[in-house]
């Protein structure tokens, strides 16, 4: 008689097994996300023959490196993000919400790689042959080195690698990928989980550099286990409100470059945009003598960027004021409103207080401190800070203004953007340079920037 096949559930949010179903995780805590899936057990009375050794291990300075080892797509934003160019046999990760615009920027990529000679290859999972097409040519991103197809039987892709023979892949997604070898459905834990080890070992095996293109979940991470994540060389989350112009390509892991670079796109009806400039952008729309606007600097990689904040502080009618903050941490910026009630006498407990970063820009770095101070008073004062004033600085729980990294080219950045005016750490201005047309004034404590810009 046979026995039945052994059945466990899996959580699809991180992995977890268990003998039999629970309503909620017992390692993450999510409820309702545990799925039967059926084991696959292997012929029993086989003995395992181990395998031929094919890698012998060498020296790593015998390895030698060559300058193909890492090409362009074509499009300068997104070298910048990978650090430099595509880099032969990585595995990218590319996560957004839906409809944020990740399917075009990988056909405006594959567009930029066959425009260079290189043949790509688009598998969509999502979209039928003919659907890819009428985007692509309203995109302009038609051409023979492009091809196309819709496909998601995992063993039928790698069927048409070996034929095909492209330099880059995209798998759009990679949720709907499946492999006839597991019962469970695709997008579950295991279908994801081997899809991407398959795709991960034909990479570096035939060094073809391979997109992942990867669903989020309602918290904003990249929906399957967090060991995705962990198996691909490079994750990028391209970000940025739909209703809004401005996208930007962030990397939160990038095994051969910087994580902290971004690279900024304007979506338009003909597709996506390099924006060079990012902050004569964000700055474009900004009030002139306006109360609670201030601009401030963040440094994202190598780049200096300014960025408007917007700051509202009016009195509530609820026992509880609101704290509504977009684009900013709230809990920094709770403590930074705290440091004014003690350091500056400013009874802010009894108003509303909502921020905002103009242009959809998300800013986590500490030396844009003060400049929340300065919004924050200004908007509290009802008094504007003059249009040529650029400000930046790190607060401390005393309210003392600490020092921050890259003064010069922050201080630079400003002066290209015609600021002739800063507010710096006391710190810093002896390393700040001498920037043309700019004048620097160091400050120590949070009430000295007050003192100085009102």
């Amino acid at each position: 008689m046979r026995k039945p096949a052994k059945t466990i559930y899996i959580c699809q949010a991180c992995g977890s097994q268990a003998p039999k179903w629970m309503g909620k995780c017992p390692d993450c805590g999510r409820w309702d996300a545990m799925v039967e899936e059926r084991l696959v057990k292997t012929e029993q009375g086989k003995t395992r023959v181990p395998p031929a050794l094919q890698n012998q291990p060498v020296p790593i300075d015998a390895v030698t490196q060559k300058d193909e080892d890492r090409f362009s797509t074509g499009v300068g934003e997104f070298d910048r993000v990978l650090g430099g160019g595509l880099v032969t046999g990585s595995l990218v990760l590319i996560g957004g919400d839906p409809g944020i615009g990740k399917s075009t920027l990988m056909l405006q990529v594959l567009c930029g790689l066959a425009s260079l000679g290189r043949r790509v290859l688009y598998v969509s999972g999502e979209e039928s042959v003919r659907q890819i097409t009428m985007r692509s040519r309203r995109l302009e991103t038609v051409s023979s080195n492009l091809l196309v197809v819709a496909e998601t039987d995992l063993d039928a892709i790698m069927a048409m690698l070996e034929k095909t023979r492209p330099d880059v892949l995209v798998i759009d997604s990679i949720q709907t990928m499946y492999n006839a070898e597991l019962s469970s459905v695709p997008g579950s834990v295991s279908q994801v989980r081997e899809s991407a080890m398959r795709l991960m070992l034909m990479a570096k095996k035939t060094g073809v550099p391979t997109f992942l293109v990867g669903h989020v979940t309602k918290e904003g991470a990249i929906a399957g286990p967090r060991l995705l994540e962990h198996m691909v060389d490079t994750v990028l989350y391209f970000e940025g409100d739909r209703q809004h112009l401005f996208r930007i390509l962030r990397a939160v892991k990038n095994r051969f470059g910087s994580t902290n670079e971004i690279g900024v796109f304007e979506m338009q009806g003909n597709g996506l945009r390099e924006i060079s400039n990012p902050s004569a952008i964000f700055l474009s729309e900004r009030s002139i003598n306006a109360p609670g606007s201030v601009v401030t600097t963040c440094i994202e990689g190598t780049r200096p960027v300014l960025v408007e904040l917007q700051a509202l502080v009016s009195s509530t009618s609820f026992g509880t004021p609101r704290r509504t903050i977009l684009g900013l941490d709230q809990n920094r910026v709770a403590l930074l409103v705290a440091v004014m009630e003690k350091k500056l006498g400013m009874h802010l407990m009894g108003h509303d207080i909502f921020m905002n970063v103009a242009g959809g820009m998300r800013v986590d770095e500490p030396a844009v401190d003060v400049g929340i101070v300065s919004a924050v008073a200004s908007s509290f004062l009802d008094q504007p800070v003059q249009e040529n004033t650029v400000v930046f600085g790190e607060v401390g729980l005393t309210g003392e203004v600490r020092a921050v990294g890259q003064i010069e080219s922050r201080v630079r950045e400003a002066s290209k953007m015609g600021f002739s005016r800063g507010i710096v750490p006391q710190a810093n201005l002896s390393r700040a340079g001498i920037a043309d047309g700019m004048a620097l004034e160091g400050a120590a404590t949070v009430a000295q920037v007050v003192e100085a810009l009102f």
